[in-house]
């Protein structure tokens, strides 16, 4: 097996995050958690089922929970980034911190949030029919549905 060759680094000047279209998200008080948090898209193909977007999570603030429809890949970019799934049968609450890498199917209800600095997480989402994720109460029900064109639109959820 070949091993892999020095690679030659140099600094990315194009990408900065201040040139980003960010959409902001907070929660009302029908939520008794604090939400606040930031979206931007990197890029979509709504006709192929995918979205890749950044995520960045206030200090200690939480997105809406929520049920993932389509498959997710999620890399830590910054700060501790918390994820909370509760089943009928156990609570898990999974720290992950920068650098770590996740593919999840479809299907788990948790909650997201932020640790103390914050955090920022890119996600790249895949589904047939456009729809991401599942907005919903603490018993389970549907509030709302986030579709690719929905977050292109700068729209959450309908």
């Amino acid at each position: 097996m070949a091993a892999v060759p020095t690679l030659q680094s140099s600094p990315i000047s194009a990408f900065n995050l201040n040139n980003l279209k960010w959409t902001h998200f907070e929660g009302g008080p029908e939520f008794d958690y604090p939400i606040n948090y930031w979206l931007a898209i990197l890029g979509a193909r709504p006709d192929a089922g995918s979205i890749d977007f950044l995520v960045k999570w206030e200090p200690d603030a939480y997105c809406h929970f929520h049920r993932h429809i389509g498959d997710t890949t999620t890399l830590i970019l910054e700060g501790e980034h918390h994820v909370v799934e509760t089943t009928a049968n156990q609570t898990l609450h999974k720290i992950r911190k920068p650098g770590h890498y996740s593919r999840t199917p479809d299907g788990e209800a948790h909650m997201e949030y932020a640790g103390p600095e914050g955090s920022l997480v890119f996600f790249s989402m895949h589904s047939a029919d456009g729809r991401l994720f599942e907005i919903l109460d603490k018993d389970e029900n549907v509030l709302g549905v986030a579709t690719i064109e929905g977050l292109v639109a700068g729209r959450f959820a309908s």
